[in-house]
């Protein structure tokens, strides 16, 4: 059995905000004779006493962090986010940045499983993409350089029936490539959901086993553009998180390089609008944006910044595509609820560690490199659960 860092159990703590006293409340500890509540919980602190699956699985809970957490080598010092890449209010601090971080520390520990496990494979091989290029290298350069490294055909991405097909298109490129794509925006249950406003995705530019995530709160619509994003940042070498807001230079060449892949400047300069009439562009930007495969947002700030409409009117529009997005999200949510029994838990989990990960794991678990357990780690389920992944 792996052994518990008793060090990760007070970090966690620490990082939840919770004193001692708290703690042994939260997690229902009793005084005894012996000994106090505080006493029990500074003894697994200490080392003294060795928790039980039950108590883990009680401080995974309180803590809000994956059980992984108390495994790690190394307690999570500052930066473990690597460069952060957002601008965000100072209340997101306190309140939400510690279920990202909790994230984070999730995809790290499964990150390192799978890299011990390509090197036991002797397929630990660097990719040279990871950090090819930099910030002076230009928009137009390291889009030929994306495409380029992904086999990427426009042609074939716009020919699929849904934004959503697009975008396992795009999935496919980039795991073929050798970048392990996620969709999550939880630690496992709805009760960590985080916001879009706190994460959009983020990347770890490891140049054995790069890992992108990919916030699935979003808008199915601008998945295929956050995944382009994250891998200019693996493009540059940097490891960090990226939200809503565009303000740094590094994320509005990541935008700039993300919509030059999938609207290239050359055909978009032909699109034209007729700014006299609202309704008519409005349906102008959404016919064009269907057509490709786009979210229409994406085509109204093209339009904006090319100076075809004004930030008023972009922000309206902008406003207005969120609103449709919206009112079709809880449209599905209500359709789900009329379903017997509600989406399949295993198609889900399939779809949210994508078959780049699923089938490194299945292979790697016959093969023997990874044992059931770490194979379920990998894949964010338990030990039981992970041959019926594979079924089909």
């Amino acid at each position: 059995m792996p052994k518990i860092n008793n060090l990760a159990l007070t970090w966690a703590r620490d990082s939840a905000g919770l004193s001692k006293e708290d703690a042994a409340r939260k997690l229902n500890f009793r005084d005894a004779v012996r000994r106090t509540a505080v006493e029990k919980l500074e003894a697994l602190e200490n080392g003294e006493e060795y928790p039980s699956r039950s108590v883990l699985k009680k401080l995974s809970s309180a803590y809000r962090v994956p059980l992984l957490t108390f495994y790690l080598e190394n307690i999570p010092t500052k930066g473990e986010r690597g460069e952060d890449f957002r601008m965000l209010p100072e209340q997101f601090e306190a309140r939400e940045n510690l279920l990202l971080d909790s994230l984070l520390l999730n995809i790290k520990a499964r990150q390192g499983i799978l890299k011990q496990a390509l090197i036991d494979e002797d397929e630990g091989l660097p990719l040279e993409f990871i950090g090819s290029f930099n910030t002076s290298s230009g928009s137009q350069v390291i889009a030929e350089g994306i495409n380029s490294f992904l086999s990427f055909n426009l042609a074939q991405f716009r020919q699929k029936t849904s934004t959503e097909d697009s975008f396992k298109y795009l999935r496919r490129c980039a795991e073929d490539a050798g970048v392990f794509v996620l969709l999550q925006g939880n630690l496992g249950s709805h009760h960590t959901d985080i916001s879009v406003d706190v994460f959009r995705g983020f990347a770890l530019a490891d140049p054995l086993a790069p890992f992108i995530v990919i916030n699935n709160k979003d808008a199915k619509t601008a998945w295929s553009f956050t995944l382009l994003h994250e891998l200019v940042h693996l493009a540059l070498g940097k490891t960090g998180v990226s939200g809503l807001n565009a303000d740094l230079r590094i994320e509005k060449l990541c935008n700039d390089v993300a919509s030059e892949v999938l609207l290239p400047e050359k055909e978009f300069r032909t699109f034209v609008v007729d700014n006299d009439n609202v309704d008519e562009t409005l349906n102008s930007i959404l016919e064009y944006a269907r057509e490709r495969n786009l979210s229409a947002s994406h085509v109204a700030y093209r339009l904006y910044k090319r100076g075809s409409i004004s930030q008023h009117e972009w922000t309206q529009l902008k406003d207005h595509f969120g609103n449709i997005w919206s009112r079709e999200k809880a449209r599905l949510r209500q359709a789900q609820k009329e379903q017997d029994g509600g989406p399949d838990y295993y198609v889900l989990r399939r779809q949210s560690v994508g078959r780049g990960l699923l089938g490194r794991v299945q292979r790697y678990l016959h093969s023997g490199s990874l044992s059931t357990t770490k194979a379920a780690r990998l894949l964010g389920v338990r030990s039981l659960k992970v041959h019926r992944l594979f079924d089909q």
